[in-house]
């Protein structure tokens, strides 16, 4: 009887402890979530009208909270994959796998901060204004390049960590002890 001695990708000692920084960002905005929701329905409900600008604050944060938990979860190794492909097989498939997932999520998240660099430099040199409040548009724009690169930095951050990882051949297929 032998035992697995590989970590899985998703226990705690794989966890980089520099993770307080998406901890501590996802507990500041779903607290400024819930309090501009329930200062929206106090209003709402005493003056039978609402904030014009908490919908767009809330739809701003929201996207930024998945921005953030995505780059939680890629740190963590927890992002949307299919179990019955990563799991399965050998461990040398399953840290190859993984070793994939990061590359591939890191060089969408890096596309994705290139590309909205552009989209922040036109919200800003053509002065475009948010539609419900009228603020300036890059002043939301401008965090998407922002959580894209830090989310890229995670997943390169995983693929380091995997390609360091103990899994080879020989752990794969562990030697059944001999009698």
């Amino acid at each position: 009887m032998s035992s697995n001695p590989t970590p899985s990708p998703s226990e705690p000692e794989a966890e980089p402890r520099s993770l307080r920084l998406e901890d501590w960002l996802t507990v500041i905005v779903m607290a400024a979530l819930a309090l501009i929701t329930f200062a929206n329905v106090l209003v709402r409900y005493f003056t039978n009208s609402s904030f014009a600008w908490t919908e767009e604050i809330s739809v701003f944060l929201m996207i930024a909270l998945a921005l953030i938990a995505g780059s939680a979860a890629v740190a963590r190794d927890q992002h949307i994959r299919i179990e019955y492909f990563a799991e399965g097989g050998s461990a040398l498939r399953s840290k190859r796998l993984s070793m994939l997932g990061a590359a591939t999520v890191a060089l969408l998240f890096g596309v994705i901060a290139v590309l909205s660099v552009r989209v922040v430099w036109d919200d800003y040199r053509f002065g475009e204004t948010s539609p419900g409040i009228g603020v300036p548009q890059w002043w939301y724009s401008v965090w998407l390049p922002v959580f894209s690169a830090l989310i890229t930095a995670r997943a390169v951050g995983l693929f380091i960590r995997r390609s360091r990882s103990s899994a080879d051949g020989a752990e794969a297929h562990p030697q059944e002890p001999q009698a």
